[in-house]
């Protein structure tokens, strides 16, 4: 198992290592001690899975205290572009995101600890998409922004007519009017 710290600070790609043979595959989806040793301290309590078409688009979204939310996020079957921005007020980072592909073939993984808002981008139909949480869903705890507000400049790769959204979603701030709490 790879785990990459991406150019901000405290976001990891995972990249696990996958045997194969006649049977199929096999991976460590989570290693409390690989993580450990890179820094990371999740103390994971509910997983969340969600099936998607394509073009949905989930998020960006993150909980505030009491109950900030670490995530592990992986896909078992489709392809996302998955995006991590940093609402962390004093890091030099403030307001910048990492997008990554994630998908059943490639396997990686990618961790997004409390202090950054998340989203995601089905790009085949039926995308199965799962995490790992460190809290509970806390509807009174939610935040979020707008998933394709100018100032972020996410580059999703899709045709803004071709997105699915919730309509909470489609009611988020502007990135300028989101004040964090981080």
């Amino acid at each position: 198992m790879t785990l990459t710290e991406t150019k901000i600070k405290g976001l990891f790609v995972i990249e696990p290592k996958v045997w194969r043979d006649g049977r199929g595959y096999f991976y460590e989806s989570y290693n409390e001690k690989e993580f450990s040793k890179a820094g990371i301290k999740a103390n994971f309590v509910q997983d969340n899975q969600s099936l998607s078409q394509k073009g949905a688009l989930r998020g960006l979204h993150a909980q505030q205290d009491p109950s900030p939310q670490g995530k592990l996020v992986r896909v078992i079957r489709g392809r996302v572009i998955d995006v991590a921005i940093d609402i962390r007020k004093s890091s030099p980072t403030y307001g910048q995101h990492i997008a990554v592909e994630l998908s059943e073939d490639n396997h990686k993984m990618f961790w997004v600890p409390p202090g950054f808002l998340h989203g995601f981008l089905t790009l085949e139909d039926n995308t199965i998409f799962t995490y790992k949480v460190t809290n509970p869903y806390d509807k009174a705890s939610e935040i979020g922004v707008r998933w394709n507000d100018e100032d972020l400049n996410i580059i999703w790769g899709i045709d803004a007519s071709e997105v699915i959204l919730s309509e909470k979603d489609k009611e988020l701030p502007l990135f300028k009017d989101f004040v964090s709490p981080f």
